[in-house]
């Protein structure tokens, strides 16, 4: 371990992860970039986790704790970390090498950045290669975009770096949040200095098999709330019509969703609110929706 304080934390929250952590830990420890420190936040996992981990040695500084979730596991990570920045990946993800050297240089020339990201190559379990997650483009102040389109950091958990003191202003990932932790500290980093993104893919994001309704309303509630408690680091002028577009937006995506898994009342509900709150700014969207609906078309 270094004795000098590193200029990179790499967090990386695992909870029974056995079955995946040693890739990301290889891809960090492969980085071209070696100043950094490797914290692994053990979320009081069952399974061999902490023997896969301490079989690193000193490479890897392990921080046990009881499970409490992703947010808390990484919000562990934060108050143990040392480096002027932290950089977050998620046990099942792994990294590029080029991916920290790219990101300390964007960051070491642009002091304005309080958090980066990289875009990120999504892949099956199988290594088929799914798509990539681009860095977005958008006329809008970053903090205005992510309102706009939640997936607008590309790479999300395992492709932000952010400076460690802005945490100290943000405050750490909300632990009552059962999803989406990941949009709602973006919004509040946003709310406190500027974001950029290496265009190219130096994460690699695993997609593994799933039931989008299995998880729609735990992403539901969580979006909901995540819109409305941050409603208000929106610029004033922002907090009407601007938001209410937006939130609207965001039920146009669980209506959709909702109607393609069968559960067609919550589908209707979804888009019939996000006609009342903004009839203006996304009424033909929404009543495109339900009439797509009424006639029991796909959306």
């Amino acid at each position: 371990m270094r004795d000098a304080a590193p200029a990179v934390s790499v967090v990386i929250p695992a909870y029974n992860a056995a079955w995946c952590v040693s890739r990301a830990i290889d891809s960090v420890l492969a980085q071209t970039f070696d100043d950094f420190e490797l914290i692994v936040a053990d979320d009081g996992s069952t399974d061999d986790t902490r023997v896969v981990l301490q079989s690193y040695g000193d490479r890897v500084r392990i921080v046990g704790k009881p499970n409490g979730g992703l947010s808390s596991a990484r919000n562990a990570g934060i108050d143990a970390a040392r480096g002027r920045y932290v950089a977050f990946l998620d046990a099942d993800d792994w990294w590029l090498p080029e991916k920290l050297a790219r990101q300390v240089e964007l960051m070491t020339a642009h002091t304005d950045l309080v958090f980066c990201s990289t875009a990120a190559r999504i892949e099956s379990p199988d290594g088929e290669r799914l798509g990539e997650w681009a860095c977005a483009s958008s006329p809008l102040p970053t903090l205005e975009a992510i309102f706009a389109t939640n997936a607008h950091v590309a790479g999300s958990g395992s492709a932000v770096m952010a400076r460690r003191d802005a945490f100290s202003r943000t405050g750490g990932f909300d632990e009552s949040l059962r999803s989406l932790e990941d949009i709602d500290m973006w919004m509040r980093l946003a709310a406190v200095g500027a974001y950029a993104c290496v265009n190219e893919p130096h994460a690699v994001i695993l997609k593994r098999p799933g039931s989008m309704s299995g998880n729609l309303d735990v992403m539901r509630s969580a979006a909901i709330a995540v819109m409305r408690k941050n409603r208000a680091l929106l610029p004033r002028p922002k907090q009407g019509a601007f938001w209410r577009h937006a939130y609207a937006g965001m039920l146009s995506d669980f209506a959709k969703w909702a109607w393609r898994s069968g559960r067609r009342r919550e589908a209707l509900g979804d888009a019939l609110t996000g006609l009342c709150i903004s009839p203006f700014g996304r009424g033909r969207l929404m009543l495109g929706l339900l009439l797509a609906m009424t006639m029991n078309k796909a959306v």
